[in-house]
């Protein structure tokens, strides 16, 4: 299984690299996680559909073949670690690659988010690109350590 992070924006900061790259070299092999960062659309006079339609059509392109999606969105559904930690196990069982995607500053598509198989939210409170990247890659590696029964996780 591959957990691909597609994430509208420009490059993040060296502090959120940092500590996005000390997670994902966490992981085993057999459950890998790569960034794909794709370009946010130029604001212009565009209107906000035409913006998202944009950003959509590249968000599709960076999905790999057959991936479960995965929308990050402020109204999705809000998750304990426990719970994401069964998804993950759901999805390893599967063997399905997941693609876990975070919105530009304009959020996703609402026909996107419609169409994902799971919608998320990481925190109701408002969070920068780069800390939310940061903290959905520790929320997976956190997931992961407490199907391993790893010791990083503790209740």
């Amino acid at each position: 299984m591959k957990l691909v992070i597609v994430a509208v924006g420009q490059r993040m900061p060296d502090w959120a690299q940092t500590a996005y790259d000390d997670y994902a070299k966490r992981f085993p092999p057999d459950c890998r996680v790569e960034v794909k960062t794709v370009k946010t659309e130029p604001r212009g006079s565009k209107t906000l559909d035409t913006l998202l339609a944009a950003e959509r059509a590249r968000i599709e392109a960076a999905i790999p073949k057959g991936a479960r999606v995965v929308a990050l969105d402020e109204r999705g559904t809000g998750l304990t670690t426990v719970a994401l930690a069964r998804h993950l196990r759901e999805w390893q069982m599967a063997g399905d690659d997941v693609a876990l995607v975070i919105g530009g500053p304009d959020g996703l598509d609402p026909a996107f988010k419609a169409a994902a198989h799971l919608r998320i939210r990481l925190s109701d409170l408002t969070l920068p690109h780069a800390m939310a990247r940061v903290l959905l890659i520790e929320q997976l590696y956190r997931a992961w350590s407490v199907n391993a029964n790893h010791p990083y996780h503790r209740e």
